[in-house]
């Protein structure tokens, strides 16, 4: 059964000093099915994803929804015909011949899962995502959520914000944590920060 996260955020700072508001996804393999399944069947064409770490950012985007989103010992597989990924989301035991250590499970499978909001220098929120996280505490996606400060198409800084483009986050925050009404920290800057 999916569940509703608590709601108040945790400000945490990332290894360049930028300050994320955090805010707690359950990890359980039933509601992490729901809220990939919801972005890429339903927001594809929203959203830029990848893995970004201190020194790399894979922004990946499709211009097709997928034509195959599965689970299969506890990874879901999300397929854009040949292109695909696979996230252990679930519980992985292997195969009978070749069974997953424990230990091994514990570590691939999603134990952080979390919406953030990016702060700025101003002091406002500048970007809005996913992360996921293993049971090693490493990256295992990042989905960056439509921003009111960029262009859809160019990923170029507009002149004015698009406040509109804050409609899936308020959407995941509604579905996640009750909150039906949009946050006015999240409409606080009037560009890019």
């Amino acid at each position: 059964m999916s569940e509703v996260a608590e709601h108040a955020p945790t400000r945490v700072v990332e290894p360049d000093g930028t300050p994320l508001d955090v805010f707690s996804l359950p990890t359980d393999p039933a509601s992490l099915e729901e809220l990939l399944r919801d972005l890429f069947e339903n927001h594809w064409r929203e959203i830029t994803f990848g893995i970004l770490i201190q020194g790399a950012a894979w922004e990946m985007k499709t211009d097709r929804p997928p034509t195959r989103i599965g689970m299969l010992d506890g990874y879901l597989t999300v397929a854009f015909g040949v292109p695909h990924f696979h996230l252990c989301i679930g519980e992985h035991k292997g195969t009978r011949s070749r069974p997953t250590p424990p230990e091994v499970a514990r570590h691939r499978r999603t134990a952080r899962a979390e919406i953030y909001r990016r702060i700025g220098r101003s002091c406002v929120p500048m970007s809005w995502g996913l992360q996921l996280f293993n049971g090693a505490n490493e990256q295992q996606i990042t989905v960056l959520l439509p921003n009111p400060f960029l262009h859809p198409e160019t990923d170029r800084f507009l002149k004015e914000p698009d406040w509109s483009r804050l409609a899936l986050w308020d959407k995941l925050r509604a579905r996640w944590f009750g909150l039906t009404e949009p946050d006015p920290i999240d409409r606080s800057a009037r560009r890019g920060a």
